[in-house]
């Protein structure tokens, strides 16, 4: 334990971000900095919130099973060097989650429970932060090789956290990615304000002196077929992610200037990171309208704004959510609660429970607003509010409406894998699918879900791969919901 009565004397202080009128002027970390330095100052006592819970409930939150209260006692006795060591060996990639996962770990904290949690993510983004700058994150290389190849198809953060994971264990990885550049979403989807290229780059640095071969710009299912790549490799891990947009098929949707926010974002961080966009969708001057409340829509927001959007509103059709947790979702659950992320700090505008019934546009086919209702909840569902119709006027209009599944044209046709119920690929408790040599984790998988539930199914899946290559593994495994049978 660290300070016995931390969590009754210290109240609970987060990094403070830079001023809004700062930050929206550039696409820097919107933190001075960068988080964990940002955090410093106040790092140990906040660590000192941590109490001798007995049962410590973040771990039940976090998907990965963090050792919380161990390197939150380290940093109270400013033993630096263990704590990166604890949260290195359940996390491969803390900098990533430590900026940009939700935290469901504070929502099971058990200080929580009456009073404000503690500040865990800020904590760990340090602990990482820190060991970085002090040269402690350094290649881990296997002792042994042990001649098994296996090819990881995606760059995200699942695929990445198989690829070390195997490499460590001695085989001979490759991962690929469709895109220019590795990374998934964390390199086009994540705006550079939630975090810096620089932080995923030091990393792939990192993986590539341990000894994964990374691949960029090869299509698999394309450029190598399915075939060719079971005949190169002695197993194949899909981290093909939840990629197949959900869109909204209402009158007026193929007017131009309506987009996928996957159309809008990675044109938005190639220029940010001074490459050159042809025809490049910009927020510019117009009044954007955002549908869709998530973690996607707020990056949206987020970017709109830097590139000087002369107004954005950001729908959803679900309620406004409590600012207090609601009864029916009590600790350790992780609620349905208001939250305010750094775009949201910046301005636009959040409007709740409404539904779109039509997009408008002009002659020349260029969308000029969208009408919408007000809808309520009546029996477990929508109903439409009569005579709330109202216009919203604009120009530029984003659908971030979250993901239907993985890609199937192309690699997964050509497997033959099995599907379940919701279209992702089965696996079974190994994360095995239903073709020989061929596992899969993350997104594609689990279906859409958080950058912590993607670490934890690659490590888990690089588990299964070893010792289907070994006959056993001492990769750790992380205990997940996923552990069943192969069920289509």
């Amino acid at each position: 334990m660290a300070d016995p009565r931390g969590f009754m004397t210290t109240p609970r202080q987060v990094a403070e971000r830079r001023p809004v009128g700062e930050r929206v002027q550039d696409w820097n970390e919107v933190y001075p900095g960068t988080p964990g330095q940002a955090v410093l100052p106040i790092i140990s006592r906040q660590a000192g919130r941590c109490m001798d819970c007995g049962i410590p409930f973040c771990h039940q939150g976090c998907p990965l099973g963090n050792l919380i209260p161990e390197w939150n006692d380290m940093i109270w006795r400013d033993d630096w060097r263990g704590a990166l060591d604890r949260l290195h060996a359940t996390n491969n990639f803390p900098e990533f989650t430590g900026r940009l996962c939700p935290a469901p770990c504070e929502t099971a904290c058990v200080v929580g429970i009456n009073r404000d949690p503690v500040t865990i993510k800020n904590i760990e983004v340090a602990i990482v932060d820190r060991g970085w700058d002090d040269r402690r994150v350094t290649a881990e290389t296997p002792a042994w090789h042990t001649g098994r190849t296996v090819a990881v198809v995606g760059s995200g953060p699942a695929g990445l956290a198989a690829a070390q994971q195997l490499t460590r264990a001695g085989h001979t990885v490759v991962v690929y990615e469709r895109a220019d550049a590795i990374g998934g979403l964390l390199r086009y989807g994540i705006p550079e304000f939630k975090m810096e290229k620089k932080v995923l780059d030091r990393r792939l640095k990192q993986m590539r002196l341990e000894g994964t071969v990374f691949k960029a710009g090869v299509d698999i299912g394309v450029d190598i077929t399915a075939e060719q790549l079971l005949e190169r490799f002695d197993a194949v891990v899909l981290a093909i992610g939840s990629t197949v947009a959900r869109d909204l098929p209402v009158p007026g949707r193929e007017l131009a200037g309506i987009h996928q926010a996957m159309e809008f974002l990675p044109q938005a961080n190639r220029v940010a990171l001074g490459q050159e966009v042809d025809e490049q969708i910009t927020a510019h001057n117009k009044d954007v309208v955002i549908i869709g409340g998530g973690d996607t829509g707020a990056d949206c927001l987020g970017t709109s704004i830097r590139q000087g959007a002369r107004s954005i509103t950001q729908l959803e059709i679900m309620p406004t959510p409590p600012g207090e947790r609601p009864d029916n979702q009590p600790w350790p659950t992780y609620p349905m609660t208001y939250r305010v992320s750094s775009a949201h700090e910046e301005g636009g505008e959040r409007v709740y429970s409404v539904s779109t019934t039509e997009f408008t546009g002009d002659e020349s086919g260029r969308v000029t607003g969208l009408n919408v209702n007000e809808v309520r909840m009546a029996d477990g569902r929508f109903e439409v509010v009569d005579g709330s119709e109202r216009f919203l006027p604009a120009q530029l209009i984003l659908l971030a409406m979250g993901f239907t599944g993985p890609q199937k044209t192309g690699l997964v046709d050509q497997l033959g894998v099995q599907l379940d119920p919701r279209g992702n690929v089965a696996r079974d408790a190994s994360f095995a699918t239903s073709v020989d040599r061929v596992f899969v984790c993350g997104d594609a998988g689990r279906g859409q879900s958080l950058i912590v539930w993607a670490i934890a199914e690659g490590r888990a899946c690089a588990n299964g791969v070893d010792a289907f290559l070994q006959g056993s593994s001492r990769l750790p495994k992380p205990i997940m919901p996923t552990d069943r049978p192969l069920v289509v």
